[in-house]
């Protein structure tokens, strides 16, 4: 087994999450943020800040690395290819929203489930196109 490409890597995992950011921006930005906004005054909270939508930006570079660090390690068993980065998005989309999600924003009840559901799936289709366009940039060191 070779070793991970960690040029194509970062740059996989930073187109990744670029992508990632970009869908984001319509499901969270636009669609769903007068639930945010109204969901988050209920809990006495302000409106995202610049800066913390820059971090959430940065986080979505760090998803898309994983995401691209997941895809070059299990690239050698499944293949090289778009079926592959499907499977990448998704266990990235599984560690970094669908549990953490659920976990810390729907059981303790800060958030209604629409929200969460809402968000937890544009997610799923931000992980899975990030993982896919990110992945067509690596190959193997």
């Amino acid at each position: 087994m070779g070793k991970i490409n960690v040029g194509r890597w970062i740059l996989g995992g930073i187109v990744a999450g670029i992508v990632g950011d970009i869908l984001d921006y319509p499901v969270d930005g636009v669609w769903l943020a007068p639930m945010w906004n109204d969901q988050m005054t209920a809990l006495g909270r302000t409106a995202l800040s610049t800066n913390q939508i820059i971090i959430f930006n940065l986080f979505g570079i760090v998803t898309g690395l994983v995401a691209i660090w997941i895809y070059a390690g299990i690239r050698p068993r499944f293949g090289p290819g778009v079926k592959t980065a499907i499977y990448a998005g998704i266990a990235t989309w599984i560690l970094a929203f669908l549990v953490p999600n659920f976990a810390l924003m729907w059981v303790p009840h800060l958030f209604t489930g629409h929200l969460v559901g809402y968000t937890t799936l544009g997610a799923l289709v931000e992980c899975v196109v990030g993982a896919i366009a990110g992945a067509a940039l690596y190959k193997e060191a």
